[in-house]
């Protein structure tokens, strides 16, 4: 799936991957685990394939990822995983929620 890009609390620019890909009779369906990295921008490495190919590895190395947010209950319960560079502070997490049930409610947003 293609990364989600917005700024949380005003100045923290994250870009989330989505974990999985799978499509259903042709339609992409989403996935119930998100990765969050900082966004670096053009001047920073935002390599989407490189930060894919390292979701697989057991400690992750890439300086820019803060961890990973799981749907338990769509819409209503998500955990999160600080296995990053720096843990999100509570605020952080639920807007990014926030933004990850805007996306999940609105599939026109996220097809590529």
């Amino acid at each position: 799936m293609v990364p989600i890009y917005f700024t949380v609390g005003g100045s923290l620019p994250v870009m989330i991957i989505p974990d999985t890909e799978a499509h259903v009779d042709g339609h992409p369906v989403l996935t119930y685990t998100y990765n969050i990295y900082i966004d670096e921008g053009l001047e920073g490495n935002n390599n989407q394939s490189e930060k894919e190919s390292e979701l697989l590895l057991e400690k992750k190395i890439d300086p820019s990822y803060l961890g990973h947010i799981t749907v338990e209950t769509p819409g209503r319960v998500f955990s999160y995983v600080a296995d990053g560079s720096r843990e999100l502070e509570l605020k952080e997490i639920r807007e990014i929620v926030d933004h990850i049930n805007h996306y999940r409610e609105s599939p026109g947003m996220w097809q590529y």
